[in-house]
Formats: structure tokens, sequence, C-alpha cells
């Protein structure tokens, strides 16, 4: 497949996979006991409910112009920890459900892809079904691994704040106040580090080469 072209489906991938991952963070918290996620009708597949101008559009773009490792955010689905049955529990389940959601995808798409090369459906060369399936897969361990940084808005951050101690509040309150300077910053000098990693992981689950 030309490299233009698979730069230009990152985004529709991308989209629909920031999409699934906060639609499973609101479904967690419904099953935890939180309904506010589908009060607020964030349960739904319909992209208009989920999409945000920097994070779902300027930021895809801006790194796809860059040739940089695609990322994107979907506006935060709401939840009240207040509301969850087992709060601190709840927490660490609702924040960790997103990126599982992306590995699963990741995972159920690698199964997909040797089923392909097995039976030989790939058959439409490196251009077709083999070459879209290895994107989705990249593209969803990507967006797995890296939200998985300890930075807000990341779901890192919220995994690491149910997990310390409350006397760590000062540090909370630091890490909300600058997080976003510091996510700017790791996405345009650091987050190029992780790309390795997850590439490795992508072999493993899928031996096919990008």
């Amino acid at each position: 497949m030309d490299d233009t072209l698979i730069r230009f489906f990152q985004i529709p991938i991308l989209l629909f996979s920031v999409v699934l991952h906060e639609i499973t963070h609101g479904a967690v918290a419904l099953a935890f006991g939180d309904p506010t996620a589908k009060d607020q009708k964030r349960l739904s597949l319909n992209p208009l409910r989920h999409l945000d101008l920097f994070g779902s559009i300027i930021l895809p773009v801006t790194l796809l112009l860059l040739k940089a490792p695609p990322f994107g955010l979907a506006k935060p689905v709401p939840y009240n920890p207040f509301l969850l049955r087992k709060p601190r529990l709840g927490a660490v389940v609702v924040g960790i459900a997103g990126p599982v959601a992306n590995l699963v995808l990741a995972v159920v798409f690698a199964v997909g892809l040797r089923v392909v090369d097995a039976y030989g459906l790939a058959g439409f060369g490196q251009g077709g079904v083999a070459a879209a399936f290895a994107l989705v897969i990249f593209v969803n361990l990507y967006l797995a691994f890296f939200n998985l940084i300890p930075i807000p808005p990341l779901d890192g951050s919220k995994l690491l704040y149910a997990l310390i101690p409350d006397r760590y509040i000062k540090w909370k309150v630091f890490m909300e106040r600058y997080g976003l300077f510091l996510f700017i910053i790791f996405i345009f000098q650091i987050a190029r580090y992780l790309s390795p990693l997850v590439y490795q992981v992508f072999l493993f689950l899928t031996t096919y080469p990008l």
C-alpha cells in the first residue's frame, strides 16, 4: 500500500479506536454502578458524541504531517467516582479499561491477520487486507501503551491517582495543573521513543513487517 494512502487511513482507524476506548471507560463505569456516561449518551458509537477539536482532529493531523507516530484523544467520558461500588477498585478498573480495549482490538486483528496469511487471503498483497489489519494493530497498540503514561489527561495518571495514598494530594494537584504542558512536551519530545517498544510487541503478535 502506498505510504501516503497508509497515513491517510490512520486517521479513521485512529478515530474509531479512540471512540471505542472512551466507550469502554463508560461501560465499565456503568458496570460498577455509575450511569453518568450513559445518562449523557456517551455510550454511543456515534463519533460526533466523542470527538474533541484538539485531541481528535488538530493533534492527529499535526502528527500525521510531521510523520510522527499516530495518536489522538476523544473527549474523556465523564464518570462520578462517588457512585462507583468499591470506589478505589472501580477507579482502577475504569482507568485501565480504555487501554485494555485497545489491546483486545489489537489482539483480535492480529489473530485475523494470521488467519488471513495462513489461508492466503491476503492475496491483495501488502496493499490490501494484510496492510489494513496491520495498521489497526499498530495504532491500537500505540494507543494502549501511550495512554498508560502517568501524565494527565492520559489514563495512566488516573490509575496512579487511584493507587497512591491520599497524602500525596499536593503532587496530584501539581500534575493536574501542569499536566497539559507536560503532555505536549511528551508528545513532541519523548513519544517517539515509545515506537520501538510498540513495534516489538507488534512483531511478537503478527510477525508481519511494517
